[in-house]
């Protein structure tokens, strides 16, 4: 299974950097789009949402971080960093696929 994420320019190619695909979104419909063609994938298994990205669809990222399984919505630190009492980056890593970074 292959990992996504969606997200900011400068997220999405920091994580192509480590061999992760990724879609740059700066709009609630780039958002949206690219969060149904990767729900639509089989091959995607995890997708990645910087917060400033998720903030742009707060509804249905709420929905997805209740309710999704396969692919696994995971929404992740935007470039701003880690605002005070949410978890790590590497804390949602190793929450999601139990890998340490």
């Amino acid at each position: 299974m292959k990992i996504l994420v969606i997200g900011h320019p400068d997220a999405v190619l920091g994580f192509s950097l480590a061999g992760v695909g990724g879609r740059i979104a700066t709009t609630a419909e780039e958002v949206n789009q690219a969060l149904d063609e990767a729900q639509a994938n089989k091959d995607i298994g995890i997708v990645l949402v910087t917060q400033d990205v998720a903030a742009l669809i707060p509804a249905r990222m709420e929905h997805l971080n209740l309710r999704s399984t396969v692919p696994l919505v995971v929404e992740i630190p935007s470039r701003a960093g880690v605002p005070e009492g949410q978890p790590s980056l590497g804390d949602i890593v190793l929450r999601a696929i139990g890998i340490k970074l």
